[in-house]
């Protein structure tokens, strides 16, 4: 798969977020914000269970194996999802969005600049910085936009 179509796939997954924050909002104000989490988990769980079991290839390491901090990413999920379904319907999708993508994008730029997590590292360069700046400035300017029509 080459570099760019795997971009346009990661675009893709992105968008994805936006429409399942959007939906998951509307049904966290419906049945609750834990609630609409736990759907969401249970219906991952099954569709994944079901890949694992028709396309997932063996693996000489299976997931009692790894080093334990790396089974701690899963919680990540869950923090995110609470927060998604709690926040969407206060301040909207997209403001939800470039906030979320703002924390990943500074979280992101740390680890690659400091290589953690055993990741390689990536040097953090004035036009990273930029981009930050730009997205945190977008973010700023959706949000206020949001707080002017209420």
């Amino acid at each position: 798969m080459s570099a760019f179509f795997l971009l346009l796939v990661v675009v893709a997954a992105g968008a994805v977020l936006s429409v399942q924050a959007a939906v998951n909002g509307r049904l966290g104000q419906t049945v609750g914000v834990l609630r609409s989490s736990l759907l969401t988990f249970v219906v991952g769980t099954v569709v994944t269970g079901l890949l694992i079991v028709f396309f997932e290839p063996a693996h000489a390491v299976s997931l009692l194996d790894v080093p334990k901090w790396q089974l701690g990413g899963a919680l990540f999920g869950v923090v995110y999802m609470i927060v998604m379904v709690g926040a969407v319907p206060r301040i909207g999708t997209a403001v939800a969005t470039v906030a979320v993508i703002t924390g990943q994008l500074g979280m992101g730029m740390l680890i690659d600049n400091f290589g953690w997590l055993g990741n390689p590292a990536i040097e953090l360069s004035a036009s990273r910085l930029l981009a930050m700046a730009c997205l945190a400035l977008a973010l700023v300017f959706m949000y206020r936009s949001n707080t002017r029509r209420t």
